[in-house]
């Protein structure tokens, strides 16, 4: 169970015309991901539930596929989000990205009707068989109403071989500790709360699957830093001043807060696709008073 993803995996939104709601902004795109890599982030992953995913159609899933992985370039790894409602719809986006040079795919379960165990198992098993790159399972009840026990992801990474990576976001930090003690630390799992970042690192996390790279990258970057250089007690510091901003950013929604914050900070990322609206002025000038403090 290795992988060579580790560290900050920054999620962008996916940049939309203020004019035209209904068209990816490259440019907007483009400049993100280089604010982003240059500050020092580990990994990209677009197309998760920051990049709206579940709201663009095929052409535009696959035009930001295209344009993220292309601009990266290879200068960080890039980790692409593949879920989608069938198990059809996710394989052909993962054989779509790994085309187009993705280090890595990512999938949650997503179902209307409630899926059985066996029933996830078989969609993840195939889309694995469907790619030779990476596979990150990715366990969000809050959204998919599907919530996958430690032990059941386990499983997973265990019996299929390029299933290598769990991102967990319950927000439950014994769930980290349990994937740990039942692989004697040797799976790869990535906190994705982000008011759970330090809790989570201090428990093997290998990375934090983060969308506040797109307004603070400096900032997330200095503290994973910190981290890794073993200054429990700096990074404590640290994360006790950039948390508030953390916990305003999934308070309404990360396509929503994001979106917000970097046009309250002068870069233009259109609104979120509706039925999602942006914030209210009221609340894009608190994000804006937390990035501000977050920086300071």
């Amino acid at each position: 169970m290795t992988s060579t993803i580790s560290g900050i995996v920054a999620y962008p939104v996916t940049p939309l015309h203020p004019r035209d709601n209904n068209t990816v902004n490259v440019e907007i795109l483009h400049l993100l991901l280089d604010r982003m890599i240059d500050a020092g982030v580990d990994a990209i992953a677009p197309l998760g539930s920051t990049g709206e995913s579940s709201y663009l159609d095929p052409s535009e899933w696959s035009a930001v596929a295209n344009e993220s992985i292309g601009h990266v370039d290879g200068r960080v790894p890039t980790v692409v989000g593949v879920s989608d409602l069938t198990t059809a719809g996710a394989v052909r986006r993962a054989r779509i990205a790994e085309s187009l040079g993705a280090s890595a795919v990512m999938a949650l379960p997503m179902s209307y009707w409630r899926l059985t165990e066996e029933e996830v198992r078989q969609h993840f098993m195939a889309i694995a068989d469907a790619v030779s790159i990476p596979v990150m399972v990715y366990n969000n009840p809050a959204t998919t109403g599907i919530d996958m026990t430690p032990e059941f992801l386990f499983d997973l990474v265990t019996s299929v071989d390029n299933i290598t990576m769990v991102k967990e976001s319950t927000g439950d930090v014994t769930r980290m500790h349990r994937l740990r003690e039942l692989s004697g630390g040797t799976l790869p799992y990535f906190n994705g709360s982000n008011p759970l970042a330090q809790q989570a690192f201090e428990a093997g996390a290998a990375g934090w699957c983060t969308a506040a790279p797109c307004l603070i990258p400096d900032q997330i970057v200095a503290f994973h830093r910190l981290v890794v250089a073993g200054d429990q007690a700096g990074a404590a510091e640290f994360f006790d001043r950039i948390r508030p901003f953390l916990d305003m950013i999934v308070s309404r929604g990360l396509p929503t807060t994001i979106k917000s914050g970097l046009r309250g900070i002068g870069i233009e990322a259109g609104d979120p696709r509706r039925p999602l609206m942006p914030l209210d002025e009221t609340d894009t000038a608190h994000l804006r008073g937390l990035i501000a403090a977050a920086c300071g």
